[in-house]
């Protein structure tokens, strides 16, 4: 596994996108509509930064609401999602999802409960 992206949650995604351009120079990657957000992958050296804004109520509206803006989680790319959800299981860790399901950018995914990895959401990726 490597680090694939961390989340960030944020009210408006094409502002946060162009405020990390002009101060880190960092370029989209990919832009998409997703799951009730629009998506904007921005490339960080070998990972991205993935800005999430809500488009409705949702999961990233509630997190907004209750955090306010900032890390919604972290991304560990595999590249056998099915064996690193056995892992998982074998550890102890409480799956968020069982199955991995689709994801952003047409990648295969999963997350594990933060009361087992350190109060961090952690997002199992795909490509």
């Amino acid at each position: 596994m490597h680090f694939d992206h961390a989340g960030i949650a944020t009210e408006d995604a094409g502002e946060l996108a162009a405020r990390y351009e002009d101060l880190f120079g960092l370029e989209i990657a990919h832009e998409e509509e997703f799951d009730g957000m629009r998506v904007v992958f921005l490339t960080v050296g070998e990972g991205y930064f993935e800005l999430l804004e809500p488009l409705e109520d949702g999961t990233i509206a509630s997190y907004l609401e209750t955090n306010g803006a900032g890390i919604h989680h972290l991304a560990l790319a595999t590249d056998d999602i099915e064996s690193a959800l056995e892992t998982a299981r074998e550890h102890g860790v409480t799956l968020i999802d069982e199955e991995p399901r689709g994801g952003a950018w047409g990648h295969t995914v999963a997350f594990l409960h933060p009361k087992d990895t350190g109060g961090i959401l952690i997002e199992l990726v795909e490509h």
